[in-house]
Order: structure tokens, then C-alpha cells, then sequence
């Protein structure tokens, strides 16, 4: 399930030339590219937030959330094994996982438990866990909890508590998150001073096929700005606006 990167760099092209306004490179188009990717994906998490705050009486195929979480589910991972660095219990995410988009569930099997799903806090909230009593026991082998730190180094890490070692047998932790989608190309080559379209170079949009529009849209508009033409963002923009305007209906 893919949108064809050269599909949407003709349409762009043929939109952008019409009347000589303008040629759009290659890379000025990869670049715009995944620009244009990055924004709809991110835009699946704020719709699925909007939308399921009010009633939804729709079912089957008109039912917009789940055809949200459908365009989610192939960048959907679970339970990859992790590994802990050292004997506090930090995992560094930023090196384990450099596909990383959205943290899901982290899981947790200690040698004296099955696996257990850690729940997680902030940081300013550990020391509301660092005692346990009947009704809240946390920090422990059953309930474990993990959070989140940004290092010096500008990765990303979890640490979790108990402090899990996974070098030890039987003990391991698995996360489940949603990763980042490739970053398109149109791969080309280079023949009488034009490029031609190569696909055994070229990486395809990996967005739900009912995206291939939209891509265009976007990428007109950015293309319009880059090229201090705003007849054509203004133009992009406004079908863009009354595409999302008939979904919201």
C-alpha cells in the first residue's frame, strides 16, 4: 500500500508548468516531498483526537476514525525486544529504535513475574511512587513504571523502575510504538541534460493511496511559496481547505 512518488511529481509537474510558471527540480521536489508526508501523518494523530471527542454514528467504511487508525496501522511495530545499558534500568530509545515516531507500551519481564505492562510517569511524579501502600502499589516487580528523559546528548531515553537487567535470563523488555515513514525520493537519471524517472532508485510515498491528492496539494503549495508565487499556494490552499472541510462534514 504506497502512493507512486512519480505519479504525484507529474501531476505536480504538470500543474506547476502549466502557463510557464515555473520548473520544480528534483531534489526542490524531495525535499518538498517529504515535507508534504510528514505533515498528513502528523495529522492523523490531531484528527483521531478531534474526532473522538464527538458521537460517531457511522459505521463500516464511512467511519471516520477508524479509517484514521487504518492509515496508522502500517506504521505500527509491537513488542521489539530492547535492551537496558546499564544496571539502572535506562534504555536508550534514540539508538534502539531510530524508526521511532510515537512510544506506545513498554513491557516488562522480570525473572519472578510474568510480563507486565509498565505504566508511565513524569518525572517530577517518581517520588509519589518511591512509597507503596495497599492501594497504590507501583515502583515494584508487578507494577513496574518507566519515564521518559531527554539526555544532554539529545537522545532519547526511558528508564524504568524496578530497574529490569536484561542481560540476566529470562528478563527483557519490549516496546510497542508507531515509526516514521520513509522518506520519499523520485530517483533519477541524468540523460541529454534531463532527468529521467529510475525506480529501482526511488522510494514511493508510504501513505494510505487515498492520500495521493492531498500530497499534491501540499506540495503545489510549498512549491507555490518557494517560488514567491502565490496565485499557485493560494491555490493549492484553497482546494486543500475545501477537501478537509467536505471530511469534516
Amino acid at each position: 500500500m504506497a502512493v507512486s512518488i512519480d505519479t504525484v511529481y507529474q501531476r505536480v509537474l504538470a500543474i506547476a508548468n502549466k502557463e510557464q510558471r515555473g520548473y520544480i527540480t528534483p531534489h526542490e521536489f524531495n525535499l518538498f516531498a517529504d515535507q508534504a508526508q510528514m505533515e498528513i501523518f502528523e495529522q492523523y494523530f490531531y484528527d483521531i483526537n478531534q474526532f473522538d471527542r464527538v458521537p460517531n454514528n457511522s459505521t463500516g467504511y464511512s467511519n471516520i476514525v477508524d479509517n484514521l487508525r487504518e492509515k496508522i496501522q502500517l506504521f505500527q511495530r509491537y513488542n521489539r525486544e530492547v535492551q537496558t545499558i546499564n544496571e539502572w534500568g535506562d534504555i536508550n530509545i534514540t539508538d534502539s529504535i531510530p524508526d521511532l515516531y510515537r512510544l506506545g507500551t513498554v513491557k516488562v519481564k522480570y525473572t519472578d513475574t510474568l510480563q507486565k505492562l509498565a505504566e508511565q510517569v513524569q518525572l517530577h511524579e517518581l517520588d509519589l511512587y518511591s512509597t507503596a501502600s495497599s492501594l497504590t502499589a507501583r515502583n515494584t516487580t508487578s507494577y513496574p513504571i518507566y519515564t521518559r528523559i531527554l539526555a544532554s546528548n539529545e537522545k532519547s531515553y526511558i528508564k524504568i523502575y524496578p530497574y529490569p537487567n536484561t542481560d540476566l535470563s529470562g528478563e527483557k523488555v519490549v516496546v510497542s510504538y508507531i515509526r516514521k515513514p520513509n522518506k520519499p525520493s523520485w530517483g533519477y537519471i541524468v540523460v541529454n541534460d534531463k532527468p529521467l524517472y529510475n525506480s529501482q532508485t526511488s522510494i514511493n510515498f508510504e501513505l494510505h493511496p487515498s492520500e495521493e491528492s492531498e500530497l499534491v496539494y501540499k506540495i503545489l503549495m510549498l512549491f507555490g511559496i518557494n517560488l514567491k508565487e502565490p496565485q499557485l499556494g493560494q491555490a493549492a490552499a484553497a482546494i486543500e481547505a475545501n477537501k478537509v472541510q467536505q471530511e469534516k462534514q
